[in-house]
């Protein structure tokens, strides 16, 4: 017999109300679960506060922290802003995420101001970086050109037009990780 939500003895199977079968009349024994031990059992012995204190970790110092990112991907990643002053992108943001993600050392945000600003910018950074060498592993969203995404390995562009960048806020997401500075391009 099972009990329905308001207690009272509901009939098991689909016989209603019919006696189970011969032989089954016995009704199964709940199985104990092992104890537990309790809290102050489980807890390990307390260590004097003296020692308690030299084993706590030092207090961070004022310095800012090192970046695990590589110079290879800085350096790209520079390029690649570079590229994209050139042809007037806006917004722009170089975001240091190494050791936060495991697929990319800094994220390059940007914005454009149409569809062709986008895909123009998307195609400068490209031919920049064939320049020196380089080419894009993936690159998504051209078609459309509302958001670009485009994949050199240790660092990934996202190419925006302001709506779309408003919209997904990779900005935000990533508000606590270290940006880093925008080298300003070359003068003719």
């Amino acid at each position: 017999m099972l009990r329905s939500s308001h207690g009272a003895p509901k009939p098991r199977g689909r016989g209603g109300g019919a006696a189970p079968p011969a032989g089954k009349d016995k009704p199964k024994r709940a199985v104990a679960a092992p104890a537990r031990p309790s809290a102050a059992a489980a807890a390990p012995p307390r260590e004097p506060k003296e020692l308690a204190k030299a084993k706590r970790p030092k207090a961070a110092s004022a310095q800012p922290e090192l970046s695990e990112a590589s110079d290879e991907a800085r350096d790209l990643a520079s390029a690649i802003a570079i590229s994209a002053l050139d042809k007037k992108a806006s917004g722009l943001e170089v975001i240091d995420v190494a050791g936060r993600v495991d697929y990319a050392d800094f994220l390059v945000l940007m914005s454009g101001r149409s569809d062709r600003h986008v895909a123009a910018l998307s195609q400068a950074i490209e031919d920049a970086l064939r320049k020196k060498g380089r080419r894009a592993l993936s690159v998504e969203g051209l078609p459309n050109a509302s958001w670009v995404l485009m994949d050199f390995g240790d660092v990934v562009v996202h190419v925006f037009q302001d709506d779309a960048r408003s919209t997904y806020d990779l900005d935000g997401l990533w508000m606590d990780a270290r940006r880093i500075p925008v080298p300003l391009p070359e003068g003719p």
